[in-house]
């Protein structure tokens, strides 16, 4: 901590001296996403701020590509996720940046949202608990984390212009945990999302950010506008905003006329739907200053908003120019970012098919098996020094034979910047000469003892994906495969829930989302059995129609400027269980090399004990996840299963262990509008088990 008190640094302070510190400015170094400058004259320096989800994003520079948020929550190891974040710190801290633009905690509310990726889960118990671990990771490195886009942010089409119409029991259960509990875990900042809720703009919402966020939960820290997301000053700042990004015209940001000032910016149609219109803000730089004077903004409100970003600054060391050590691309985080991608991946089927012997051989298809599946596109790109693709990564790992047949041609990947920049992307524009045929492919498999087919979707930040299809040719490619191949093995790479019309003719479906830079190695461990495919589903796979934002444009993408959140807290698994619809794959499902059985479990202090024997002869890792089902006669309607608490372990070959899985504060509440959070009486139960729809024992807690 400084020696300086941060109260008399901002009694010290001009008028113009204040509102430079809480706007955005030019980053002399080109370097920064966001930047705060200082004030030479008091030695305060400036603030920076990176985008950082799935690895941080310097733009021109290289740093580890970690596997993508969704991919870490399926995990469903929080331990694991705090040693993440820790290493985003650590990367940040090695960049000389201050703020990591990260976690993002949205809840994953529309299926096809083109954001899932930098997510973590449908429900929000889970979505808490990791929001949690990776803020504590980064915050550990004396870095910044900032929890985004604050609150209700669910869709990217339209996500600057819509307004989110939802009840406030679904803010509460569903909406408002992550952002609290990552707030709860140390959170300095936390950025306001795009779209309004409830017909007021996050960025000036007074209830829920000086009510609910400042005033109920005790944020100490700054709130930062998402970029170009603001448009009143006066209305922002009352509202309880403290810094307006990126407080530079849009022709500094984006590509375009330079010397137009906010713009225009050319752009797709279909990526213009979901960016902000930059021309609508009215920049604290510009303004704050007048409206302070005239006596429109407090002065008291000014002075708060810089003492928030001096508070942080103070807290992790810069006001004195310290700064924890940091690094980037280390052997450490290459482990790290392997060993997230394997313990990620979601066995999702296996008919015996895997883990594959060291000596088969092997039919390696797929139109994009030469590269590494990074991530989505967006503020949340990043470059890796090192990266390893399937193909060479499965050439390298076998004793036996492994031919390679694309089958297709690439899918290339989508990107935000891209489309921006003119280029149009879609299935094969990356340049490539290669000119597969499926035939060939389809010959090779017939020849192998067994086929492994990777396919993939694409997903960028400012856009929905359209469907929940894969795109191109992929589904046809598997159906081929499948029919000429004596077993088939599918890897999926995917932002989220994807359609799978094969799934009954392979013999093993694995779920490997956006691996990262570790991709092809990750993948090899897995399939040849080195690693064990220990990963959960975070998010329900359904077919499209099943889900409740589909079919319904009040829903989704939204009627007039608002979207209507109708289902309540009724979204994914707990949507699927009330209306009796059949998942593909439910939430929490997840396959595994070893067996196991739940031998008993027991209530206790809010915690629940289970024992679990690995009853095969090879070591596994089992998540242990438990369920609340309410009292069947409940004045308020609920979910007939919500998760109330899980637990990943590692359970060696034929040994039994304890798992003890602490229950959600709000496990058996319910929010009631005008009564707060409250606990019907009656008998709940308890469901242990293996998924949401794969129960294996239960135990009856009254309340």
């Amino acid at each position: 901590m400084s020696e300086r008190s941060v109260t008399d640094i901002v009694d010290e302070l001009t008028l113009e001296e204040t509102v430079a510190l809480t706007h955005g400015a030019s980053d002399p170094s080109d370097r920064a996403t966001g930047y705060v400058r200082g004030i030479e004259r008091l030695d305060v320096p400036p603030l920076r701020m990176v985008d950082g989800p799935l690895g941080v994003r310097v733009p021109g520079e290289e740093a580890t590509a970690f596997p993508a948020p969704l991919a870490l929550a399926a995990t469903f190891d929080t331990d694991l996720a705090e040693t993440h974040g820790a290493a985003l710190g650590r990367e940040t801290n090695g960049m000389d940046a201050d703020a990591l633009l990260g976690p993002g905690t949205n809840l994953i509310r529309v299926p096809q949202n083109g954001r899932n990726f930098e997510y973590f889960s449908e429900d929000p118990v889970h979505s808490a608990a990791f929001a949690a671990a990776v803020t504590r990771g980064i915050e550990s490195e004396d870095v910044i984390a900032t929890p985004k886009h604050y609150v209700a942010n669910s869709q990217e089409r339209y996500r600057a212009s819509i307004s989110a119409d939802v009840s406030e029991s679904a803010l509460r259960e569903l909406y408002l945990p992550s952002f609290r509990a990552a707030v709860d875990a140390g959170a300095g900042s936390v950025m306001t999302a795009y779209n309004g809720v409830n017909g007021t703009r996050m960025s000036d919402h007074a209830r829920l950010l000086r009510d609910v966020l400042k005033g109920e939960w005790g944020f100490e820290g700054y709130v930062v506008s998402d970029w170009f997301g603001t448009e009143g000053a006066a209305a922002a700042a009352n509202g309880g905003l403290d810094v307006e990004m990126p407080g530079v015209p849009m022709g500094e940001m984006l590509p375009g006329d330079a010397d137009a000032e906010d713009g225009p910016v050319e752009m797709p149609e279909e990526l213009a739907r979901g960016m902000p219109d930059a021309a609508s803000c009215e920049r604290f730089a510009e303004v704050l200053a007048e409206r302070v004077r005239d006596g429109t903004v407090p002065e008291a409100r000014l002075d708060d908003m810089a003492e928030r970003v001096l508070t942080q600054m103070d807290r992790i060391g810069r006001l004195d120019g310290s700064r924890t050590d940091g690094a980037v691309d280390t052997p450490e985080h290459r482990r790290l970012a392997r060993r997230v991608a394997e313990r990620a991946s979601v066995l999702l089927k296996n008919d015996g098919a895997l883990p594959l012997a060291d000596d088969a051989a092997v039919a390696l298809v797929g139109p994009n098996i030469d590269e590494a599946v990074l991530g989505g596109g967006g503020s949340s790109e990043t470059t890796p020094v090192v990266e390893s693709t399937p193909e060479a990564a499965l050439t390298s790992r076998a004793d036996g034979p492994v031919t390679v047949e694309y089958g297709l041609p690439p899918v290339e990947a989508v990107s935000m910047f891209d489309l921006l920049e003119g280029a149009d992307g879609g299935e094969g524009d990356d340049g490539s000469t290669r000119d597969p045929e499926m035939a060939d492919a389809l010959a090779a498999a017939a020849e192998a003892d067994v086929a492994v087919v990777c396919v993939r979707d694409t997903a960028t930040e400012a856009m929905d994906r359209e469907n929940l299809r894969l795109p191109g040719r992929q589904d046809d490619l598997v159906e081929a495969v499948a029919d000429a191949a004596d077993r088939t093995v599918v890897v999926v790479n995917s932002s989220g829930p994807v359609e799978l019309p094969w799934r009954n003719d392979v013999d093993a479906v694995v779920e490997n989302w956006y691996p990262g830079q570790a991709h092809g190695d990750a993948l090899a461990a897995v399939l040849y059995g080195d690693a064990d495919p220990s990963g959960r589903l975070p998010v329900t796979f359904a077919p499209e129609s099943a889900y409740p934002t589909s079919g319904d444009e009040r829903r989704y993408p939204g009627e007039d400027g608002v979207v209507h959140y109708d289902e309540g807290v009724f979204v994914g698994y707990r949507h699927l269980d009330r209306e009796g619809v059949e998942p593909t794959y439910p939430f929490g499902h997840g396959g595994s090399y070893a067996d196991y059985e739940y031998v008993d479990a027991d209530l206790a202090d809010g915690t629940v004990h289970v024992t679990v024997e690995n009853t095969s002869e090879r070591d596994g890792r089992e998540v242990v996840q438990v369920y609340v089902e309410p009292p069947e006669d409940g004045d308020v309607e609920r979910p007939p299963r919500e998760l109330a608490g899980f637990a990943s372990v590692e359970v060696p070959a034929g040994e039994r262990v304890e798992v003890s899985v602490d229950l959600a504060e709000h496990a058996f509440d319910s929010y009631v509008e005008g009564s707060g959070w409250t606990t019907p009486p009656g008998e709940y139960a308890l469901a242990v088990g293996r998924s949401s729809r794969d129960i294996r024992l239960e135990l009856a807690a009254t309340r």
